[in-house]
């Protein structure tokens, strides 16, 4: 793992570190690492030292250089990037004509001094799980090469995960930054839908898409949350809501937070070691009270008919000119997206709201919910099929399972990275009520201390 953030951006505020030179050494790492993990699709570090010589330059004339001052940071190629082409892991968009400005993200974070390193690799468009893309190769698992890092923000996590940048940005629709996170043994946080803007991202869907931080360090996954909020006019999904900073939260404790674990469903569909680490964790905190959410099942269903109905809709025109440069993996169920009948959508849809209005109820009574992030540690690398409670079933699928259901309906959900000596990590889903992302993070600085 590489240094903190908070910790190199304090050291360059103080004068005790260059930011160039802090940029150039990971620059450095990402040529010695990333031979082997893939998780880079693209590195800028001619722009990246100079951008770091300013931020040098600023604090040589006393100037505010932001809480992000000097950190490296590299970013999904979901994102837009000013000069670089966007890929969204896609061939369709290769010959695309390069970004004009940063997505509002990507921008946030200049602004707050953070200087980025590159873009990282991902499913494409998407639409994936494990980062094993056709066009630009597996991204490896930095704790087991052999394994996959998870998807669709799989480079993101497995940057952070292999030291080469202590700060990622990625994106979740049904799971991809909780899994890869989990996978990789780092935090992510998938906020409330609407919290953050997603200007300037590639959409796969748009009534689902989130966008987060990844990072080592709890206190780093909430400062770069903290600095990506904002109003932003040109996302009319965003959420009329003021910011709502969390990283004065984490020396606190979670007293007077009630805690459930969240079961059914997300335990039917884990392993013993999975359902293991979330009722370890609740007994380091006192809690005793499982809850359920009712017809997650269908939930998922539904999720996947809203999710593959939009994609499909969104890449039709590509899909008619040139089905055959898509993944296979993702070319299928674009195709099957795209294709599937508005009565099944409006269908999803109804029950979309009954399945948030039980959430809502159960909200009344439970401030936090945790639950397994994975179902089952990292497969390797093509890997089809595992076996599960003693059945044998396919192994990408069972991933988004347990996250996407959350997704659904727009909770905001930390992912926790749990060490498994012997073995690779496991995770596990830190959940708050809409726009409540600071009882999520007193909950993990809790965990995380005990």
């Amino acid at each position: 793992m590489s240094e903190t953030a908070y910790a190199i951006a304090a050291d360059i505020r103080s004068g005790q570190r260059r930011a160039v030179d802090v940029v150039g050494a990971a620059l450095a790492r990402i040529a010695e690492r990333d031979t082997a993990i893939n998780a880079f699709t693209a590195v800028v570090g001619e722009q990246a030292l100079a951008d770091a010589a300013r931020v040098d330059a600023k604090i040589a004339r006393g100037e505010e250089v932001g809480p992000l001052a000097g950190v490296p940071f590299a970013v999904k190629n979901l994102f837009d990037v000013a000069g670089l082409t966007t890929l969204a892991g896609s061939k369709i968009l290769q010959d695309a004509s390069p970004a004009v400005s940063d997505a509002f993200g990507v921008a946030a974070l200049r602004r707050a001094g953070a200087v980025l390193v590159g873009a990282l690799n991902m499913d494409e468009f998407a639409c994936g799980i494990t980062t094993e893309n056709a066009h630009y190769g597996a991204t490896r698992n930095p704790l087991a090469l052999e394994h996959v890092a998870g998807g669709s923000s799989g480079g993101s996590a497995a940057a952070v995960a292999a030291g080469m940048v202590p700060l990622t940005l990625g994106t979740d629709t049904g799971g991809s930054i909780r899994v890869p996170a989990a996978m990789c043994g780092i935090w992510g946080l998938k906020p409330t839908f609407g919290r953050l803007s997603r200007s300037g991202v590639v959409p796969f869907s748009w009534s689902m898409d989130h966008i987060g931080p990844l990072a080592a360090d709890l206190r780093d996954l909430a400062l770069g949350y903290d600095v990506l909020q904002g109003r932003d006019v040109h996302d009319h999904a965003q959420a009329d809501r003021a910011a709502a900073p969390v990283s004065h939260l984490l020396s606190g404790t979670a007293s007077g937070l009630r805690v459930a674990m969240l079961g059914g469903w997300f335990f039917e569909n884990a392993s013993e070691d999975a359902i293991g680490v979330v009722t370890e964790a609740a007994k380091r905190i006192g809690v005793t009270r499982t809850v359920v959410l009712d017809r997650t099942d269908a939930a998922r269903a539904a999720m996947n008919l809203i999710v593959m109905s939009e994609a499909g809709a969104s890449q039709l025109p590509a899909l008619r000119r040139r089905a055959r440069d898509f993944d296979p993996m993702t070319r299928g169920r674009m195709l099957a997206g795209a294709m599937l009948p508005a009565a099944h959508i409006s269908a999803a849809q109804r029950f979309r709201s009954w399945y948030r209005r039980q959430a809502e109820a159960l909200f009344r009574e439970v401030d936090v919910l945790i639950a397994p992030a994975l179902p089952f540690p990292a497969i390797r690398i093509g890997q089809d099929s595992i076996l599960l409670n003693g059945r044998e079933v396919a192994s990408r699928p069972c991933y988004p399972a347990l996250t996407a259901p959350l997704s659904f309906i727009g909770l905001p959900v930390i992912s926790m990275p749990v060490p498994r000596p012997g073995g690779l990590p496991l995770g596990i889903q830190i959940v708050a009520r809409p726009f409540a992302e600071g009882d999520a993070f007193r909950v993990a600085a809790a965990l995380k201390e005990i």
